[in-house]
């Protein structure tokens, strides 16, 4: 159980570091466009190389597509209720959805690393680097666009401190319930990350980094896919 809790902080904390980085210092717009670019092209290669391709390991398509459904419907409509309360307001429009990509993402992603530990497979350091190149992107891009709609660094570290422990706390339930699990429920956990993040990519980050990085959006999303995927191979 203290491993569990040990690798969850580890893996949820580059969230709350790379928040830390976005508000320490003033970000131009073309380097904040191309961290998120990077950041999407690991995210990209996460949902293929480790939520999709072990969901279809474990428990095979059906649960996966069902996971990816429900995945994609609950942030739709999270961010649809962010955006009626007023958090897209103004300038850094991704900034909110960036974090709810993160939570709606980490939970069931960390809580597939703590089924993982539990069933004794121990943790893949080619996936913890990978969880975390992904993350810091998207706390740096979302921690800046925050604050350039005016947000305080209190209340943007605070809300990114909230996700990073939901994130860790989630490992610890995946190893306190991964006996309870069937395969056809964690590959649905895995299916239901990649339909949230696959929606998060579209509607929120890819346009972001593209209309800041502009013309190099693409080169910049293509590095982070590449890197990221080695390093799911290597492991």
């Amino acid at each position: 159980m203290l491993a569990a809790i040990g690798w969850g902080l580890l893996a949820a904390s580059s969230l709350f570091i790379g928040a830390l980085l976005g508000v320490v210092r003033t970000w131009r717009d073309g380097l904040v466009g191309a961290v998120l670019a990077f950041g999407a092209g690991a995210l990209i290669s996460s949902i293929c190389f480790e939520l999709a391709a072990e969901g279809f390991r474990v428990g095979g398509a059906v649960p996966v597509a069902l996971g990816v459904g429900v995945g994609a419907l609950a942030f739709f409509l999270a961010d649809r209720g962010v955006e009626r309360l007023g958090g897209r307001g103004g300038g850094g429009s991704a900034g909110l959805p960036l974090a709810l990509g993160a939570l709606l993402d980490g939970i069931p992603e960390q809580a597939v690393l703590g089924i993982a530990l539990a069933s004794g497979e121990g943790v893949s350091a080619a996936l913890l680097v990978a969880i975390i190149v992904s993350n810091l992107p998207e706390g740096v891009g979302s921690a800046a666009d925050m604050r350039a709609a005016g947000r305080s660094r209190g209340a943007v570290l605070r809300l990114w401190a909230g996700v990073a422990v939901f994130a860790a706390l989630a490992t610890l339930v995946g190893y306190l319930l991964a006996d309870l699990l069937s395969p056809g429920w964690q590959a649905a956990i895995d299916g239901f990350a990649a339909g949230a993040l696959l929606v998060m990519l579209v509607d929120s980050m890819v346009p972001e980094a593209r209309e800041k990085a502009k013309d190099y959006a693409g080169l910049a999303t293509v590095l982070g896919f590449a890197v990221a995927a080695a390093l799911s191979a290597s492991g």
